[in-house]
């Protein structure tokens, strides 16, 4: 009998409920005899108020040496103004993205009872790491009457391509095989045009995937009113962030929504997280939904080669799920640990 594989996993619990959501996650992984060798890093709003870092130079090369990273989730209180705004988003989440090279952002949503969409099954890929998140801009005469502020779009050839190769990749992968640009192509003309350009050579050699484009403002229409006509959307790093978030409406509610920032080439470890935040009006309450820590550490098992692990999880929660039809609803019968446990019991 062989010997089961150890995986060294970088936990990042960070703020609000995100250690309470990422505990339940990895118990489930646990009783899905997945073995990791963990270790917590402590990061986010509270430890840059007790320490002023946000992510120091040696921590980020020591979370390069894990097979991966477990994110719950980062951010100060709403309304607060002891962290400056974007501090945490640029200097620590951005920042891992693009030093570890994290160009491909997977949010997978499947419908649930009770949702606007119940019956929706579509993956968006999110390009991670250019477009307007690149940091190009700047100022002139600042806090004149004359100021200007410019807020550049980066989009190389290889940032685009790659993204899309995986996202056909995905997409030849899945059993519907169809797949979708979302853009501004008719306004955004240069980055538009690259990404139209990159998206029609690349696909004449996926003949079996079927390909169809959205504007973007179109796409927020049809993915309330149409959603199944989504198998495999690609995207910017702007459109995604905001299509996801509609999309996790739409499946469900964002508690439900689990991603992956991944480097495909695993020149360095990918992380994976929840897409809500930090929730600080519910911490402590035992009242947040693990389901989307749960299913991102399910993202990350797949990633790890633990595939049969990571479909049993999924199973777990889908098992879950569909006994918990008020869940959709965004209220939560259950207890967070509770409804950890009832995903463990299922494993």
């Amino acid at each position: 009998m062989s010997t089961p594989t150890t995986h060294n996993v970088a936990v990042i619990g960070g703020d609000g409920i995100g250690p309470e959501v990422l505990s339940e996650a990895l118990k489930v992984l646990s009783a899905a005899g997945v073995t990791l060798e963990t270790t917590y890093f402590e990061l986010g709003a509270a430890h840059y108020l007790r320490t002023g870092e946000v992510l120091a130079d040696a921590t980020l090369e020591e979370l390069r040496g894990f097979d991966a990273i477990l994110l719950g989730a980062v951010g100060p209180p709403v309304g607060s103004t002891e962290v400056p705004p974007g501090l945490l988003e640029r200097g620590l989440l951005l920042r891992m993205r693009f030093e570890l090279d994290l160009y491909v952002n997977l949010r997978p949503f499947v419908g649930l009872a009770g949702a606007p969409a119940p019956d929706c099954d579509f993956v968006v890929i999110r390009e991670n790491t250019e477009g307007t998140y690149a940091g190009e801009g700047g100022f002139l005469r600042r806090n004149t009457p004359f100021e200007v502020a410019t807020q550049g779009s980066v989009n190389t050839r290889m940032g685009v391509e790659r993204c899309v190769r995986f996202a056909f990749e995905l997409a030849l992968s899945r059993e519907r095989h169809h797949l979708t640009l979302v853009h501004k192509t008719n306004v955004l003309t240069f980055s538009g045009d690259l990404w139209q350009r990159v998206v029609d050579e690349v696909a004449r050699e996926y003949p079996g995937v079927t390909r169809d484009y959205n504007h973007v403002d179109a796409a927020c229409i049809y993915m309330v009113e149409r959603p199944d006509r989504y198998d495999v959307i690609v995207t910017d790093n702007l459109f995604g962030d905001i299509l996801t978030d509609l999309a996790g409406a739409v499946a469900g509610g964002i508690g439900f929504a689990a991603s992956a920032n991944l480097n495909p080439a695993r020149t360095g470890p990918s992380l994976f997280e929840p897409v809500h935040g930090a929730a600080h009006d519910i911490a402590g309450t035992g009242t947040a939904n693990p389901v989307a820590a749960v299913r991102s550490a399910a993202l990350m098992l797949e990633h790890l080669g633990e595939v049969d692990a990571a479909e049993r999880v999924s199973k777990a929660v889908t098992a879950y799920l569909s006994e918990q039809p008020s869940q959709s609803s965004g209220s939560h019968v259950s207890s967070t640990v509770a409804v950890g446990d009832a995903i463990a019991e299922r494993l």
